[in-house]
């Protein structure tokens, strides 16, 4: 059985941490755990951990800070121009499929397209919570999945022997 160190453990909480960060998320605590020297799977595992963590906090309390927030005018502004932002990002996919579409907004690694915005989609458009923190972690899934295999160059590999 193979000992960790604590470069390895710290490396590990760095990556979850950063993972919870908005716009950075998986997409960015990925490539850094590999770059820390992490192994792709433990990379991987440590940017799950900590990008999930941040969902249900997001889904439960976002709903209460705004409704307190928006008591006050300099918070009610910005927000509604967030809100409009957010509805014309993902109101669409999420009409029109539900808790899938919010899976595949999240699931596509693309900057804006993470489980913070994802959640904070879900919580504009009134989506249940039950349906949508299931979505988001699944896509949060399918991301990391997906970014870890671009980290680690097997798309590249695979796309090399397609030609």
């Amino acid at each position: 059985m193979a000992s960790v160190t604590s470069a390895e453990v710290y490396a590990w909480f760095w990556v979850a941490f950063v993972s919870m960060l908005p716009v950075v998320e998986l997409r960015g605590a990925i490539p850094l755990g590999l770059g820390l020297g992490l192994s792709p799977l433990a990379a991987f595992s440590a940017a799950l951990v900590g990008n999930l963590l941040i969902v249900p906090l997001l889904l439960w309390l976002v709903p209460v800070l705004v409704a307190w927030l928006e008591r006050y005018p300099w918070f009610k502004k910005p927000w509604d121009r967030l809100e409009a932002r957010l509805r014309l990002k993902g109101e669409d996919a999420v009409q029109r499929y539900g808790a899938l579409g919010l899976l595949l907004f999240v699931a596509i690694p693309l900057p804006g397209s993470g489980a913070w915005t994802g959640s904070l989609i879900a919580v504009v458009l009134g989506l249940k919570k039950r349906y949508a923190w299931p979505a988001i972690s699944l896509g949060v899934v399918i991301a990391g999945v997906l970014v870890t295999l671009a980290a680690t160059g097997v798309l590249k590999g695979l796309e090399w022997m397609a030609r």
